[in-house]
């Protein structure tokens, strides 16, 4: 049997930064995901290891199942119903399993996601041997949630094989969790959050477990549902960020200009609550798409404007922005900035004329990489960025089950 969840990645349509200074945020899925796969050895393989395989890395983490207990004996007295936190001496045991590993400097940055896949591994399945498989399309420490799409699939595919969840191992399709499930999947995936960030604000998991898009403010989180299909070009600069500096840089600015900064929450508030009317209101339709795009583009534009009055731009997004504006195309960074990603809206129109030529180009001389998303694609990537496009508020977290003949 072989368990396989997957779990999108997330971005920030609006109200980065300003929500920490209680503006409201907009988050929303995206169809890009992390797999997590489970496979449990037979009796006849004679395996007493736990294994963890980053594909993506080329790399591969072992441990003697006996080793584990050694150093986590209270796991097995943990009940996965009830998700618990890592306790200091649970957070010492685990560095000792980790550091065994001799993970390379360079990618030593994964060492607090190994530490949150050892802590929900062996609280929710206690010790038995597996390998653990994991893949992703999200690029790491963009601001698109890989670590939180990381720890949802974990809990998703961890959860699947335990009494805590009924579904259907007969159906071969991807399953959708009820929603006790969800929630259950939610709170594991918050715990293992709090390993790698310390202390996350829980947008990025919940977004990854229930998809579609969230409003937030003051620590209250509302589940959104789009009635619009909206389709983004997300752009990785490439250029990492240092998040607490950036976040203590708009604060330290909020000090010294708080009569301003208030009316930029302010404005980035009111961008947010009018971005969720408009998504959630009704369409009929392709003229009332067409009109609701063109609003979306003008609250895109004025919230990476306010974006830069917090002082969060960098040189690299202000290339994609300037790029992306030649073709009348609006754009904003999203996350923390500094670096990192940025979103580009791609109206429906400018997409029918893609697959227009796409579904032409055998019969006809049209060259592809001549429409408008090829050339600012071809533009981005030779300035060595990095592009996806995106459907925005799809569905969550994931599972389906294989059994091997």
């Amino acid at each position: 049997m072989e368990v396989k969840a997957r779990a999108p990645g997330k971005i920030i349509l609006s109200g980065e930064h300003a929500v920490v200074h209680g503006s409201t945020a907009v988050a929303a899925s995206i169809d890009l995901y992390t797999y997590v796969s489970l496979r449990f050895p037979t009796p006849s393989d004679n395996d007493d290891m736990l294994k963890l395989q980053l594909k993506d890395m080329g790399l591969e983490f072992s441990w003697p199942i006996s080793r584990i207990a050694e150093e986590l004996p209270e796991s097995g007295s943990q009940s996965s119903l009830v998700p618990v936190s890592c306790s200091m001496e649970s957070t010492k045991s685990i560095a000792a399993l980790v550091e065994e590993q001799n993970i390379p400097e360079a990618k030593i940055g994964l060492a607090s996601g190994v530490s949150a896949f050892l802590w929900m591994y062996s609280s929710i399945l206690r010790c038995k041997p597996a390998t653990v498989i994991v893949t992703s399309e999200l690029p790491m420490g963009s601001g698109l949630g890989s670590s939180a799409a990381f720890c949802v699939a974990l809990a998703a595919a961890l959860l699947a094989c335990t009494d805590s969840v009924s579904l259907d191992v007969n159906d071969q399709g991807w399953l959708l969790f009820g929603e006790k499930e969800l929630e259950l999947v939610n709170k594991w995936a918050f715990e293992g959050e709090k390993i790698i960030h310390g202390k996350p604000s829980g947008i990025d998991n919940t977004v990854s477990s229930y998809g579609n898009m969230i409003s937030f403010r003051s620590g209250n989180l509302t589940h959104m549902k789009s009635n619009m299909p909206l389709k983004m070009l997300i752009t990785n600069t490439k250029i990492g960020r240092n998040t607490k500096a950036l976040v203590a840089g708009v604060s330290e600015r909020t000090l010294r200009h708080p009569d301003a900064m208030s009316y930029v929450f302010s404005a980035v508030d009111s961008i947010s609550k009018e971005l969720t009317l408009i998504i959630q209101s009704p369409t009929s339709g392709d003229l009332s798409v067409t009109e609701k795009e063109g609003k979306i583009e003008e609250l895109i534009e004025m919230n990476q404007g306010l974006l830069q009055c917090m002082g969060v731009s960098h040189s690299a997004i202000e290339t994609v922005l300037r790029t992306t504006l030649k073709y009348k195309l609006a754009s904003k960074l999203t996350g923390a900035g500094g670096g990192g990603c940025v979103l580009t809206l791609l109206p429906s129109c400018i997409l029918l004329i893609l697959l227009s030529c796409l579904s032409c180009a055998s019969s006809s001389s049209i060259v592809l990489s001549g429409t408008v998303v090829e050339k600012v694609i071809d533009e981005l990537e030779s300035c060595g960025f990095q592009c996806f496009t995106a459907g925005i508020g799809g569905k969550g977290v994931e599972i389906c089950f294989t059994v091997s003949s």
